[in-house]
């Protein structure tokens, strides 16, 4: 349809910038006052005509904290599931209601919906404000539903340095191991939002930040919607998808 956009192979939704956090190497800075989020209709909507037309490999979930909207979440993954998509990826710190009944309901709805790819954000930067025991009692809720799950730490410097924040991060994981779960690469902190204001002793300041989720302007392999509705260079709410993809110019 568009020649920028010709080999895009993956859907991703910020279900809501709303956060149950406070994490202070989160390069969105802060997520104070943010209510709104992704209108679920228009995504299911979205990723049927996207698919319609594109091989779609991956549609992936995240925010924010995206199991603020659960329903919202299970009709997206959903929805990939009856259209062939291989991975349905939801990207969480597990920490959305201290209410255990519900926490059930709702890993047990991730898995009914399809869900194939959990990974769980857990290290001392989401711990400093989210508590461990109700994180570990949804990640054993994930395991007993048959969610693959793995966790996803956040890393600063790199996985091998041996700064206080990383040898927290390793104790966390210790934490989960009788639980079983595979550890996965994780990300290492780039310096932007809190990231920059908290931690910039850790960065090299000759070096400019480089978000390694930027997507090749000229070459567009991920779409990515925003909680208010924005994707590309237009928005889901104003115009339809593919008018959006067959327009984009970058």
């Amino acid at each position: 349809m568009n020649p920028y956009i010709k080999n895009l192979n993956k859907i991703e939704f910020v279900v809501t910038m709303a956060c149950t956090g406070r994490c202070k190497h989160c390069s969105e800075g802060n997520h104070d006052g943010f209510t709104e989020h992704i209108d679920r209709t228009v995504a299911v909507e979205a990723v049927q005509k996207i698919c319609s037309y594109y091989d779609i490999s991956t549609v992936m979930t995240f925010g924010g904290e995206p199991l603020l909207y659960p329903e919202t979440v299970c009709e997206i993954h959903k929805t990939a599931a009856s259209l062939g998509v291989a991975k349905r990826q939801v990207i969480t710190n597990g920490f959305f209601s201290k209410d255990r009944g519900k926490i059930k309901t709702v890993s047990l709805s991730l898995s009914d919906s399809g869900v194939n790819a959990l990974l769980l954000s857990v290290d001392a930067f989401h711990q400093e404000t989210i508590p461990l025991d109700t994180v570990m009692f949804f990640a054993e809720c994930a395991v007993d539903s048959g969610i693959p799950i793995k966790l996803q730490p956040a890393w600063l410097v790199s996985p091998e340095d041996q700064n206080p924040y990383n040898e927290k991060t390793k104790e966390i994981i210790r934490a989960f191991e009788p639980l079983h779960i595979p550890l996965n690469h994780g990300n290492v902190i780039f310096p932007s939002g809190n990231a920059l204001k908290y931690l910039r002793e850790y960065f090299d300041d000759n070096i400019a930040p480089f978000s390694p989720y930027e997507e090749d302007p000229e070459d567009i392999r991920t779409i990515s919607f925003g909680a208010n509705g924005d994707v590309l260079n237009g928005n889901v709410y104003q115009a339809d998808i593919l008018e959006i993809i067959r327009t984009y110019r970058p």
